[in-house]
């Protein structure tokens, strides 16, 4: 990413987007678009993706997602810039959750987010590109009956804070934390577990916004941590 001192920079540039298809990753993925940058996906469902490249790719698959991030950053010429959007969630008591989906939630929010991140590394190492990764306001705060998604968002903001630390000066490392979006995040729940008034979820396009904002930031200036959520949000503080 090229900006010259308290400007911004005009494009975030090449931008891998995990999650892409839809969401969060989707909104990211337009507003990257409209500030004249080049977005690519990596989703495991890209049916609904025509206007930018994308890749078929579970992010809990780290063997593929090594080739995807490699195929894609070789295809662009680089990377600028990554953002973790993909997300899963399963909700319940511990004893009621299944092993292997309470697994799962961790495959996909955390070691997901590690994957990509590692394979992506040298490539925004060589254009001392930016890392944003999504985490939760469950990332802050524990809610009975989602262990796995709180255990899941902790560890990204846990990693997130390390790697700012680990590569201070190298690459920029954001940690952004959003409250409930009005998504299709909900829709396989339970009815017990579906928020039951939708007023109080944020546009996934603000969230966009924010995460835009901490890319197109001048050299040498990092926002490390964002927390961004609806102005009634009942999951914080």
């Amino acid at each position: 990413m090229t900006a010259t001192a308290n400007t911004p920079a005009s494009s975030p540039g090449r931008v891998l987007v995990t999650g892409g298809a839809s969401g969060l990753g989707a909104a990211v993925v337009d507003a990257v678009l409209q500030a004249g940058g080049t977005p690519v996906v990596l989703d495991r469902d890209i049916r609904t993706v025509s206007a930018v490249k994308a890749y078929e790719v579970d992010v809990a698959d780290r063997p593929a997602v090594e080739a995807a991030v490699r195929e894609a950053a070789e295809t662009l010429g680089g990377l600028d810039a990554v953002v973790t959007a993909a997300g899963i969630d399963r909700c319940g008591k511990l004893a009621d959750v299944a092993a292997d989906e309470w697994e799962k939630v961790i495959g996909v929010n955390l070691m997901g987010t590690v994957s990509v991140v590692r394979a992506a590394l040298p490539y925004l190492t060589a254009s001392h590109g930016r890392v944003v990764t999504v985490a939760s306001t469950l990332g802050k705060r524990a809610v009975a009956d989602a262990t796995a998604y709180c255990a899941s968002k902790f560890g990204v903001v846990g990693f997130s804070h390390a790697l700012a630390a680990e590569t201070g000066g190298q690459i920029g490392v954001t940690t952004m934390i959003p409250g409930g979006m009005k998504t299709r995040f909900f829709d396989d729940r339970t009815e017990q577990y579906k928020p039951q008034d939708d007023s109080r979820l944020n546009d996934p396009g603000n969230v966009a916004q924010a995460i835009l904002f901490a890319l197109r930031q001048p050299a040498g200036c990092e926002v490390r941590e964002m927390l961004i959520c609806h102005e009634e949000e009942g999951s914080w503080p």
